[in-house]
């Protein structure tokens, strides 16, 4: 019988981390998010962070994500970044009162 191991390690994200590495266009948002989430003195986020975002997406902390997932969440990141800079690539500004 396999036991399951808690938390998320390396191996739990070598397929979606091997999943952006087949999409350069995704490898720029990915640095990004990754330097973005990073937990003071880690490589990357915070176990309990990784693990509270597995339960809200799958319903368990010890679920592996899933390469389609994080891609799209990539997707959204950088489409979300395009909106933020508005169509002529500068940032917006908005007025305030």
């Amino acid at each position: 019988m396999r036991r399951r191991a808690k938390g998320v390690g390396a191996l739990r994200l070598a397929r979606p981390a091997l999943a952006v590495v087949r999409h350069p266009e995704l490898w720029v948002v990915a640095l990004r998010q990754a330097a973005r989430l990073r937990a003071p003195g880690r490589l990357g986020p915070a176990p309990e962070y990784l693990a509270f975002r597995l339960v809200t997406q799958y319903g368990a902390a010890d679920h592996r994500p899933a390469a389609d997932d994080v891609l799209g969440y990539l997707r959204w990141c950088r489409q979300w970044r395009g909106i933020e800079r508005g169509a002529g690539g500068a940032p917006t500004r908005t007025r305030r009162p």
